[in-house]
């Protein structure tokens, strides 16, 4: 028997990603100006809260300068730093009641109505850019909402043209088309977007960064994608996810040394504990023949009830085996194939143990393990029957 090789673990590279949803703004002569929506708040947790700001439930009204400067204040930019010069983004009067009967099509999930008026409402001659970004914006998340991304992409490009909006709407929007290009998998035209939104926005949120290097990845640049993904690492050590996806991208790249060096200091630091989390940190091992620190991960993960005892364990074992086997450490082969026995999916791994007792001159536990393997079922029983004639 000799140790078959461990084919290397490459993590999934995933990107969580919501859509934000806007708030029409009034003009100040028509009433005050609603809070808006948080920009990193999924598309249906806030629809009952934009339908309460549309009547006036959000808080009292007032006219007063002073008040609005000061609530502005309270609520920062979301890009403070951005390039462009942000517009007087305000519905125009006479089109007011028709984006607020536009959102209110939302709160009702009328989709198909919601695309419908805001073309109508982007048509209107009176309509400012403001009333078609707007429009154009709400009429995308719809589209988004019936999973038709190449609308919901075309929308949102519109609403970006039409260059109607606050900076944060304006670059929220921009942020949502990059989602949507993703959820196309229009990798590059998502990187283009998002490349540009980085450029005009100025933003230093770890969250648009660590997109970017997940659209690196998905592109293959995975020499880039792991550059990225280290340096988003050293700003936020504790972001897990961004560390799984970094330990993906250079294993994609080959780079299993340097996985395997943000993987084991990850452990050190107790951030590990789920069971795929360690199988990655375990087969890394494997993968750069440290079988001695493999065995260590295993066996802690399996004290601590971490790591399912499970057919694919079993296999894991079964190649610490294999390896003990092929270093002439047969008790410790021994101890592997006992531990793969009763969690593997058929009687291979007793069969395995069988043979190296037979070897050792074990004879009777030989065949107590061969009965377990026929017990479980073999491809080939013949060997098994042949340990327990001798």
């Amino acid at each position: 028997m000799t140790p078959s090789h461990v084919r290397p673990l490459h993590i999934a590279i995933v990107a969580a990603l919501t859509l934000a949803v806007l708030t029409p703004v009034a003009s100040a002569q028509q009433q005050p100006e609603p809070k808006t929506t948080d920009a990193g708040m999924s598309m249906h947790d806030k629809r009952a809260q934009r339908l309460a700001q549309i009547r006036g439930e959000s808080g009292a009204k007032s006219n007063d300068k002073n008040d609005k400067k000061a609530n502005e204040e309270k609520k920062p930019a979301l890009y403070p730093n951005a390039t462009r010069v942000s517009p007087e983004a305000q519905a125009t009067g006479k089109l007011l009641k028709q984006l607020q009967g536009l959102q209110e099509l939302y709160g009702k999930q009328d989709m198909a109505g919601v695309m419908a008026k805001a073309d109508e409402i982007a048509a209107m001659p009176t309509a400012s850019n403001y009333d078609k970004s707007f429009a154009y914006s709400l009429a995308a998340n719809a589209a988004a909402d019936q999973d038709n991304q190449a609308k919901a992409a075309d929308y949102f490009r519109k609403a970006l043209d039409s260059n109607g909006l606050d900076n944060d709407s304006h670059y929220t929007t921009m942020f949502n088309l990059a989602v949507i290009q993703y959820q196309q998998d229009k990798y590059q035209d998502a990187l283009a977007t998002i490349d540009r939104f980085l450029a005009e926005s100025k933003s230093e949120k770890p969250e648009h960064f660590s997109f970017r290097a997940d659209l690196l990845a998905n592109l293959g640049r995975n020499d880039e994608a792991a550059a990225a993904y280290k340096a988003l690492i050293a700003k936020n050590p504790d972001d897990k996810r961004v560390l799984m996806n970094a330990v993906a991208a250079l294993q994609a790249a080959d780079k299993f040394d340097q996985a395997n060096v943000l993987l084991e200091a990850a452990y050190k630091r107790g951030m590990l504990t789920d069971g795929k989390e360690l199988r990655a940190l375990y087969v890394g091992y494997m993968n750069a023949n440290r079988w001695n620190d493999a065995r260590a991960v295993m066996e802690a993960g399996s004290s601590k009830g971490i790591l399912d005892q499970n057919p694919q364990l079993a296999k894991d074992y079964m190649v610490l085996a294999q390896n003990a086997y092929a270093d002439d450490k047969i008790p410790l082969a021994i101890e592997m194939y006992t531990k793969a026995g009763p969690i593997a999916d058929d009687g291979e791994a007793y069969l395995n143990l069988a043979k190296v007792l037979d070897y050792s001159g074990k004879k009777a536990e030989a065949k107590a393990a061969a009965q377990k393997a026929l017990d479980k079922g073999l491809k080939k029983p013949e060997e098994a029957k042949d340990i327990l004639t001798r």
